[in-house]
């Protein structure tokens, strides 16, 4: 009794959190304020690139769109990259996490929607040939070097934190341990 009540809550939480976000997402921002959030990305992704440790390399995609790349390094996952593109009302984010389980279907899928409700600004997806993605967005006037920070470091948390278990569930023949000889 006392867990689903605390799933409610959560829930209810989290409601209201999409709501706020949305609301702020609703706003279409200018030409102008599009250029400044790019410019203000731009300097925040080479102070990344000087001064994080993780950040292995940064690139922008063609000339006039709003789109980057940030290649991470990671422990438990050798390395990802997020892609960032800024829309009229959003910063999108995304990184490719895993392909699809191969085993354990319900248990894996259950895993990550649990894990779901744990994530502030992200949750797991299903992309393309059911690879697992980690999304989000931010409203482009929420934009700031403080969220692009919690942004970044919480998709290299949850991937670093995540990525393991997921991989022992839905490939668990492959992580067995060998017998021994």
């Amino acid at each position: 009794m006392l867990e689903a009540r605390f799933v409610e809550a959560r829930l209810v939480e989290g409601a209201a959190a999409r709501a706020t976000m949305s609301a702020m997402a609703d706003e279409i921002a200018t030409a102008a304020e599009l250029d400044a959030a790019e410019a203000m990305i731009d300097v925040w992704l080479v102070e990344q690139l000087a001064e994080n440790p993780s950040v292995a390399a940064v690139e922008r995609d063609a000339p006039g769109e709003r789109r980057w790349f940030v290649r991470l390094r990671g422990e438990q996952k050798e390395t990802f990259t997020i892609w960032f593109r800024l829309a009229q009302r959003t910063l999108h984010y995304e990184t490719y996490v895993m392909p699809a389980p191969i085993e354990n279907h319900a248990e894996f899928y259950e895993h990550l929607l649990r894990r779901n409700l744990k994530l502030y600004g992200g949750a797991f997806a299903i992309g393309e040939e059911d690879a697992v993605f980690l999304v989000g967005q931010l409203g482009v006037h929420a934009l700031d070097h403080g969220e692009l920070d919690r942004v970044l470091g919480s998709i290299y948390v949850w991937v670093e934190q995540f990525f393991r278990p997921a991989m022992r569930i839905g490939y668990a023949s492959v992580f067995r341990d060998p017998p021994p000889t």
